[in-house]
């Protein structure tokens, strides 16, 4: 007899529970990490509509900006675990424990898509008086400190690209500060400074105009947005030890968010990063199409922090060693 009542309780609690299999129920909301008309929030907002689609629901996009991505990735961390607020990331947590920026990481999060990756790309200002890497390092070697590189800080992108360039062939330049890569972009076009390492979905359009010229493509392939600018690769082919690497967009959701509602939104984003609208604008942008999720986003993620917080550490960058996080050496 009490094994039927508490039979019956149980079937009682679970019928008053909302089944995990209706998901979803209400309105999801999605965090974006960044601010309006910034890489992270068109490429969220242009692959969410086909999320939704294939969800059978609303997701609701709202931008939280503030302490390089922290504030976001700690709302969607606070709330439930339930799949109804999603976080729209960039690359940035991944070095928040090596920059003391936070201790949080994606190791917090369940990957639903790692989207796309962009490409880095070192661009010059039109009349800089060199065209390819090995005559500009030939021009920096004959005119130390003379040549002004763009930087936007610690951890950032420029940063990293010119860590990367002083592992292999250590440059003297002068290092000029901006708030963001917008600004320095900006900036090489004016000719305040000589050369600035950027992702080429920012500097496509003012490469395209000749505002400014391209230097190389830091990746292992050409590029189909700009076939002809070559890769760091091929005239320097020591730097595939850190290739392909680049900034990343992804969707993430708590960690012990359940199974089956996980599931859902990774078949969703999954089938949203093949719609041919999506397809066009991450190609239009010089990005690369990724669309990993499970095994293969964990190792991704992985990888990106172990050479990217090595890489920081070993220029001089960090304020704590990758090693007290257990972060391994690439």
């Amino acid at each position: 007899m009490k094994t039927k009542l508490i039979g019956a309780a149980i079937a009682l609690a679970m019928g008053a529970m909302p089944a995990l299999a209706d998901y979803p129920t209400k309105e999801i909301q999605g965090i974006i990490q960044w601010g309006a008309g910034g890489s992270t929030d068109t490429v969220a907002r242009a692959v969410t509509p086909h999320a939704e689609k294939a969800l059978g629901g609303t997701i609701v996009m709202q931008n939280l900006t503030g302490g390089v991505g922290a504030i976001a990735l700690n709302k969607v961390a606070e709330d439930a675990a339930d799949g109804y607020t999603i976080l729209f990331g960039a690359e940035n947590p991944l070095l928040y424990k090596v920059m003391k920026l936070g201790d949080k990481d994606y190791s917090d999060f369940t990957p639903v898509n790692i989207l796309a990756r962009g490409t880095p790309i070192l661009v010059a200002r039109p009349d800089a008086p060199y065209n390819t890497f090995p005559e500009m390092i030939a021009y920096i070697n004959a005119n130390p400190k003379a040549v002004k590189f763009g930087s936007t800080g610690p951890g950032g992108l420029p940063s990293v690209v010119t860590a990367m360039i002083n592992s292999k062939t250590p440059v003297d330049v002068t290092y000029v500060p901006y708030d963001g890569d917008g600004p320095a972009l900006t900036a090489l076009q004016g000719g305040a400074i000589d050369v600035m390492p950027a992702v080429l979905g920012a500097a496509i359009e003012a490469i395209k105009g000749g505002k400014m010229k391209p230097i190389a493509l830091f990746d292992v392939n050409p590029s189909a947005a700009l076939p002809d600018v070559p890769t760091i690769t091929s005239t320097n082919p020591e730097f595939a030890d850190y290739l392909p690497w680049g900034p990343f967009f992804g969707v993430f959701v708590k960690k012990g968010t359940p199974d089956d509602v996980v599931a859902k939104l990774v078949a969703a984003y999954a089938e949203a990063t093949k719609h041919p609208d999506f397809v066009a604008l991450i190609e239009g942008r010089g990005f690369t199409m990724m669309s990993l999720s499970g095994a293969e986003a964990d190792a991704f993620l992985a990888g990106w922090q172990s050479t990217t917080s090595w890489l920081v550490h070993d220029a001089g960058l960090a304020k704590a060693s990758p090693a007290d996080f257990g972060i391994p050496k690439p």
